[in-house]
């Protein structure tokens, strides 16, 4: 699980140089915004001094001449100021975005390629988070802080040697009060730093919470859990809010406090100046210059706290994103192209004891989905496989299209182990129809593509025709143009089955997998889904999981899991005449009257084994 504790070190220097490769790319821009910077700050040095030298000398002697020249010097330094400025924020807030695009893509590319395990057990919300609110920190860093902040240091270190090389002494004063600086910005970096933490993560409950609950609405509402929903929600934003109060304080006392201190040294300036220049041992406009560098002094003080919470925040944002970065992706392809499949093989199968677990179990040993399972499907072979829940029927599937990797044995395709060959060549065999079809937001063209192109829009058309979904793509405004909402809310199940169907078509696939297709659609749609199978499977290694045994009897052959174990495989008559657990299946699903008279324990199954099939994943 991503630890949304993570508050990292103030600065962290194996994260920073990370976060630095992100910059190379662009340095040209960053040197020129740093150039702009330092430049910026000296012209800002010189304002107050140009302000001591018309004090002293061209204000008592009334040259008018004199205070043009530092008129003009004062408008160019404005306009100079302005000109940096402008190229400052313009450069690093483009390297930002830059950086900012960068960083979402190796993201992105790096989900896509993270095996389904790994989604087991990160919630989306959580994963969201990291591509939208913690890239968001870190552009923060990079436009804001990691090259600013020495624009803050430059006016500082310039500051304290212009004041002290115009009077020491004066100097000293007016440094009297940085303890106080310093006390106080401890206090204000400490308690934000955990306030800091507390916010980052509440806004990943919230995220986490909203995509749950957001995607799940209708059943939400179904069961009339709105009032339960709302009550839940209202107590992470109420204590999302109250710690968000909470830095707020600490930002409402930091920085009047600044500014007190600030108006402090200002005070004992004018105390201690003001004695000197009534003394005639110090000019007005020194005392003048002083005031207006003592000002500037702390400007860049709060400047750099307020950085010192991006630092803080980009090290702990980063560290989040390089750790799922850092995520192993432990299903790829293999370093060396797979080995050529035979010719004379066009979709044959193999299971090799197979044995798979998802989780260990809480003394350490593996829980077993799939124990030893063996089985051969031949080059267009029609393959059903029935079973109860928990019984391992779509664990199969996820495994001969390697989401997950088997615990031992191994699967073959073409006489290839899956794990030899390479991920694209593999998932391109197949096409999958599952009974939760998953549209994106697009068209309906759009969807049965997928983007690929080398379907045609002859194709698409083709492929619906033939699964008889052209019939209601008709009816739409836009036909095969129409918007597909978000999930295909505005379809109904049965529209988006037979969209899936003539998606798995369009890429003409050599094996045809389909894990409940049926399961979820009314009897006429049902009937056009079986007749578009006919045309689907004509050819085709076909391997369909079914709980209506309707949908497979017609198979060539039939496997029945048990508790993850392969117990029965043959045609459906062989099966009926074992009068085992198919035929029981088949007397619950088409025998109710025989079903009420003999008890359900009284069907015999091979080896006696236990009817009830233990809640495990399938």
């Amino acid at each position: 699980m991503i630890d949304e504790d993570i508050v990292g070190k103030a600065y962290d220097a194996r994260l920073m140089r990370r976060l630095l490769a992100y910059l190379r790319p662009y340095s040209i821009h960053a040197l020129l915004a740093l150039a702009a910077i330092i430049g910026n700050s000296a012209l800002q040095l010189a304002q107050p001094y140009l302000m001591k030298i018309a004090i002293d000398r061209y204000i008592p002697a009334s040259d008018v001449a004199g205070m043009n020249s530092i008129a003009l010097a004062f408008l160019a330094i404005i306009a100079a100021s302005f000109c940096l400025e402008f190229t400052q924020t313009w450069l690093l807030q483009n390297t930002g975005q830059r950086i900012m695009f960068d960083m979402r893509m190796q993201i992105y590319q790096h989900l896509q390629r993270l095996d389904l395990r790994f989604y087991d057990r990160n919630p989306v919300g959580r994963l969201m988070t990291r591509v939208t609110t913690d890239v968001d920190v870190i552009n923060d860093l990079f436009t804001s802080g990691v090259v600013s902040v020495f624009g803050d240091v430059f006016t500082l270190a310039g500051i304290m040697i212009v004041m002290l090389t115009m009077n020491w002494r004066l100097a000293l004063v007016a440094f009297a009060v940085l303890p106080l600086i310093v006390i106080v910005t401890q206090w204000f970096r400490r308690n934000v730093r955990e306030s800091y933490r507390a916010v980052r993560r509440l806004i990943a409950r919230i995220n986490a919470y909203l995509q749950e609950h957001i995607t799940g609405m209708s059943t939400v509402q179904l069961f009339r859990r709105e009032a339960r929903a709302y009550a839940q929600f209202e107590a992470i934003n109420q204590e999302h809010r109250q710690i968000n109060i909470e830095s707020i304080f600490y930002y409402a006392v930091f920085y009047p406090a600044v500014e007190i201190i600030g108006a402090l040294a200002s005070a004992l300036t004018i105390w201690y100046g003001g004695g000197r220049v009534l003394q005639g041992s110090l000019t007005l406009g020194s005392l003048v210059a002083f005031l207006l560098y003592s000002q500037r002094f702390f400007r860049p003080i709060s400047d750099m706290s307020e950085k010192f919470n991006i630092l803080q925040a980009a090290m702990a944002s980063s560290e989040r994103i390089f750790k799922l970065l850092d995520e192993p992706v432990t299903i790829q392809s293999p370093v060396l192209r797979s080995v050529e499949r035979k010719g004379g093989k066009a979709g044959h199968i193999t299971f090799e004891g197979v044995w798979f677990a998802y989780n260990a179990t809480d003394a350490g040993e593996p829980d077993f989905v799939l124990r030893d399972v063996s089985f051969e499907v031949a080059p267009g072979q029609r393959v059903g496989i029935v079973g109860a829940t928990g019984a391992g029927k779509s664990t199969l599937i996820n495994l001969l299209l390697r989401f997950y990797d088997v615990s031992r044995g191994r699967i073959l395709v073409d006489d290839v182990d899956v794990r030899a060959m390479d991920l694209h060549d593999l998932r391109s065999l197949f096409s999958l129809v599952l009974q939760d079809v998953h549209l994106f937001s697009g068209t309906i063209a759009d969807n049965i593509r997928l983007g690929a192109s080398d379907i045609s829009d002859a194709d698409v058309r083709r492929a619906a025709a033939t699964v008889h979904a052209d019939a209601f793509i008709a009816r739409l405004p836009a036909g095969y143009a129409s918007p597909v909402a978000e999930r295909g809310a505005t379809l109904s199940v049965g529209q988006k089955q037979l969209l899936s169907f003539a998606r798995a078509l369009a890429f003409n696939p050599r094996i045809l997998v389909l894990d409940e297709a049926t399961s979820s659609v009314d009897t006429e749609t049902e009937i056009l889904i079986r007749d578009a199978l006919h045309v689907m499977m004509s050819g085709r290694t076909t391997i369909a999981i079914a709980h209506r045994l309707s949908t497979i009897q017609d198979m060539d052959k039939i496997l029945v899991l048990h508790k993850g174990q392969l117990r029965e495989a043959g045609t459906h008559q062989e099966l009926l005449a074992l009068r085992g657990i198919y035929y029981k299946l088949y007397q619950l699903q088409y025998k109710e009257q025989e079903r009420d008279a003999t008890p359900i324990s009284q069907f015999p199954t091979p080896q006696d084994a236990p009817l009830e099939m233990p809640a495990q994943r399938s």
